[in-house]
């Protein structure tokens, strides 16, 4: 089992930038594919991005490339979400998701362990 701390969110203005952390407990870090996925007022939550296990290859939502990017490091058990020229639309609670082995890495319904989300509102 894994638990997830989700750290980072905040207010920023259009075309600044944020960087989420999530820490995650537990010895077996580097056994959990990770996922970003965000869920603003009203909608669904849809994914954001996500990481394999060694941090060797990464999947991000079209809406996203280019602007953000996801970074692991198994030795402090934490994954980052860099987030860039953010825009009003990126405003969203923004949660870290952990499962050994999604087989749509996309699909939070994949995603076993789940933090409890961190705000981030962007101003126009």
């Amino acid at each position: 089992q894994v638990q997830l701390v989700e750290s980072g969110g905040g207010l920023v203005q259009a075309g600044g930038s944020l960087r989420l952390s999530c820490a995650a407990s537990g010895r077996t870090f580097s056994s959990y594919v990770m996922g970003w996925f965000r869920q603003a007022p009203g909608k669904e939550r849809e994914f954001v991005a996500a990481i394999s296990w060694s941090g060797g290859s990464t999947y991000y939502a079209d809406s996203v490339k280019g602007r953000f990017t996801i970074s692991r490091d198994n030795a402090k058990n934490t994954v980052y979400l860099q987030m860039n020229s953010l825009k009003p639309e990126a405003s969203a609670v923004y949660y870290c998701a952990a499962d050994p082995d999604p087989v749509n890495c996309g699909s939070a319904w994949e995603y076993e362990y789940w933090g409890q989300g961190t705000q981030v509102t962007v101003s126009s």
